[in-house]
């Protein structure tokens, strides 16, 4: 669980840093996905590890707004390095601690590192989507962010 949670915090880091290099009006561009653009994606994923951040350590989330391309840069990395910091203090008894959730959108009682790999699964899924979508945009040369590469190659 540890080291998975630094590896999506360096992932996160890897494609910001090469989505920085291209043009904001680009990453902004709606185009034919389940999020009508690389901006809205990443927001996404911010969403998303905040929401189950605040699950883990039973804090409160509110749905925000990003602001401007850099803002959610910026606030998707802060975001990733404090997930991967809160997750690396836990305890082996606290990650398999059941938590219950009642949610508009599920209701479930699992272990808490199930919800770390989902959270961190969900955050990989969408880094792919957002690969896609520059492709279709005519943006290459992704970074390789395989969780394999990050453990041979990157830590």
């Amino acid at each position: 669980m540890k080291n998975y949670a630094n590896y999506n915090f360096w992932a996160n880091l890897a494609l910001v840093n090469w989505l920085k290099k291209h043009p904001e009006h680009l990453l902004e561009q709606e185009v034919l996905s389940s999020f009508k653009s690389v901006k809205l994606t990443l927001a996404h994923i911010l969403q998303t590890q905040e929401y189950w951040y605040s699950i883990l350590s039973k804090t409160e989330f509110e749905f925000r707004e990003y602001g401007s391309l850099n803002n959610v840069f910026d606030d998707l990395l802060k975001q990733s390095e404090n997930l991967a910091v809160y997750v690396t203090a836990l305890s082996e008894s606290r990650l398999e601690e059941n938590t219950p959730i009642q949610s508009p959108w599920f209701t479930s009682d699992f272990q808490n590192f199930e919800y770390v790999m989902h959270v961190f699964n969900h955050s990989t899924y969408h880094r792919g989507q957002i690969i896609t979508i520059c492709h279709n945009l005519g943006i290459t040369g992704a970074p390789m962010t395989d969780y394999n590469f990050y453990n041979v190659m990157a830590k």
